[in-house]
């Protein structure tokens, strides 16, 4: 069983620095979340579903939803199934395969917090290893918990990690918001030097308060976001629900091609939230 290591930041509330090894010059304020509140370690060396009483699926292509190809085109029809979805050997384990499925030509899972777990502020993490492929999109992500009684981007969300399997140094943060969405989205990359995110685990993290989201892989603060950085209304002030997912296809990555590899899956070797 794994033991949990709660990392105790040692930035203090207010005190501004300049950011170092990233191409910015800008000022960040950073803040202490060392309380953890809520995790997932994933606890279990034999096959068993994502715990019910955090865990919910989404099923099927987004028709049912009202939304076909979970509105960015994508090719997937997520399951419960443990052939897309399992906790074992410690670890969360989402696959995506191609198969015929359901009426699509690839399945995967995508597992949500709603009306389970969802928080206003604090550190939201995971330990990820990414799965590689042309056409592959993970991400560990987040949505206001009042998606259901708004129109997305009303509601708010904040991409902690999303990835194009195609590029495998690269993953990007970003924020969606009303005046600030998918190809206006507000966002920023960041690059490993001389390694891959296939290759090994990272922790993929922000900070929240109220008036910034500051963005982490491992122990680099790589963006701030703020309101000021935004054209439009700031709705990161109410508590959001985490998503994670392999997505197919889709606007953000293109389809898989000839050189892509199936199965391809994302490990989660634990979720934490700090406040």
């Amino acid at each position: 069983m794994k033991k949990i290591s709660i990392i105790k930041y040692s930035f203090i509330l207010g005190v501004v620095f300049v950011l170092v090894g990233c191409s910015t010059d800008e000022n960040q304020t950073v803040t202490t979340f060392d309380n953890l509140i809520e995790a997932d370690e994933f606890n279990t060396a034999s096959p068993e579903a994502p715990n019910p009483d955090m865990w919910n699926y989404d099923i099927g292509n987004g028709a049912e939803q009202g939304i076909p190809g979970w509105g960015n085109n994508e090719l997937q029809y997520y399951t419960d199934r443990p052939e897309n979805v399992i906790v074992e050997d410690g670890m969360l384990k989402i696959t995506a395969r191609q198969e015929s499925f359901m009426g699509s030509g690839y399945t995967s899972a995508r597992l949500q917090t709603k009306d389970k777990f969802e928080k206003k502020y604090g550190r939201f993490e995971a330990r990820i290893k990414l799965p590689w492929s042309q056409g592959l999109w993970p991400a560990f992500w987040m949505l206001g918990q009042n998606s259901d009684e708004v129109v997305w981007p009303q509601c708010g969300e904040i991409d902690i990690m999303e990835n194009r399997g195609q590029e495998p140094t690269i993953m990007n943060g970003t924020v969606h918001g009303p005046g600030y969405s998918a190809g206006e989205a507000i966002s920023k990359a960041y690059e490993l030097s001389g390694d891959r995110f296939d290759t090994g685990f990272h922790i993929f993290g922000i900070e929240w308060s109220e008036n910034y989201i500051n963005f982490y892989v491992d122990d680099v603060l790589y963006n701030q976001i703020t309101p000021d950085d935004v054209p439009g209304e700031w709705v990161f002030d109410q508590p959001f629900y985490i998503i994670m997912n392999v997505a197919v296809g889709g606007n953000y990555v293109g389809s898989p091609n000839e050189n892509s590899v199936f199965p391809q899956t994302m490990y989660v070797d634990y979720v934490r939230i700090y406040e």
